[in-house]
């Protein structure tokens, strides 16, 4: 497809919206914000950390001497348990309602400097396994119809603790995002009696053009409606609707996934690479959702180089996305790290 030469909208077959693209804006000069890149080497226990083996947390509480995944309740957490239900609604304009939910912690591994790219594969398989079962457990507390697993690294994306870890939050509500993609993925099953991902990921496999990395069970592709200029997501080959149906094998594909994408990130800028990432699954709401097609997206914020990030702005905030920098081309630096 020759797309890399004028202005044009992609659509996210995913949430239904759009994102503008202007390929022919990569050459204008750079004259904004440039952000530091001096990061310390950290050790690998720091006795000031709040998630480090042993020390003690905001809270007072005391670490274990953990040796491998470590799971607690966030301290301060975004969601609580014990919120009794309430609803204001005046004239149909000022809408609130009440929340609960469970927040949790996952430090990946008692180190203080090891990020997923760091770890061996066969850690980055016990992060996993923890995942299924704080998926599992979560999920099946009444009243929680969805579990978000995401990870924030680096202090661009707002970690306030850069000890290697990342966050469970489970709640009553299902959120925008997860209600926009099971929206999208109950019509074209509806339609189609297959997935839209299992669709989309062979074509993209047949084209080759924003495949970053591939193994026996996973696929690792910059989307075609990618919104961040290193986008990635990391999708099942097999059509599985949450972390509890992973196979022994899928498992360790996927960590070797994570290393891979996570590695690749690293060794584009030399630098340790910021993103946001998370797992996107079936809800917990008690239904079927015979339509959903687990996947993770990260989404990172780095431009041109380890001091360069995208910003998100004017148009981007009134109108719609916008990006100059194409999928493909994205994809294309990645593939050959």
């Amino acid at each position: 497809m020759q797309l890399n030469s004028f202005p044009h909208r992609r659509k996210n077959i995913l949430t239904g919206e759009w994102i503008l693209v202007s390929p022919h804006r990569t050459k204008r000069p750079w004259q904004g914000e440039v952000y530091s890149d001096k990061q310390e080497k950290r050790p690998k226990y720091d006795p000031g950390c709040y998630l480090c083996p042993g020390n003690k947390r905001a809270n007072g509480e005391v670490n274990p001497d953990y040796k491998s995944t470590f799971v607690f309740t966030n301290d301060f957490p975004a969601l609580l348990e014990d919120v009794k239900k309430k609803e204001v609604r005046l004239k149909d304009l000022l809408i609130a309602k009440s929340e609960k939910g469970i927040c949790c912690v996952v430090n990946f591994s008692p180190r203080h400097d090891l990020t997923l790219a760091d770890m061996k594969e066969n850690d980055i398989e016990k992060v996993i396994e923890v995942w299924k079962s704080e998926y599992e457990n979560l999920g099946s507390i009444s009243g929680i119809n969805n579990v978000q697993i995401f990870e924030n690294k680096g202090a661009m994306m707002g970690n306030s603790n850069p000890h290697p870890h990342c966050q469970i939050w489970a709640q009553s509500s299902i959120p925008m995002e997860i209600s926009k993609e099971t929206k999208n993925f109950k019509k074209y099953f509806a339609q189609y009696k297959r997935s839209v991902l299992s669709d989309y990921l062979k074509l993209e496999i047949n084209l080759g053009e924003r495949i970053v990395y591939t193994n026996s069970s996973f696929v690792v592709v910059v989307p075609f409606w990618a919104v961040w200029p290193f986008e990635t997501m990391i999708i099942p080959k097999r059509k599985i609707v949450n972390v509890l149906q992973l196979t022994s094998k899928e498992k360790k594909d996927f960590a070797i996934a994570l290393k891979a994408t996570t590695s690749k990130y690293d060794n584009m800028f030399q630098t340790s690479f910021p993103y946001s990432s998370g797992i996107h699954q079936a809800p917990t709401d008690g239904k079927e959702h015979k339509e959903w097609h687990m996947h993770m997206h990260f989404y990172p914020p780095l431009l041109r180089s380890a001091s360069i990030k995208k910003f998100m702005v004017g148009y981007e905030m009134l109108a719609e996305p916008q990006r100059d920098l194409t999928p493909e081309q994205c994809a294309k630096i990645l593939r050959d790290l």
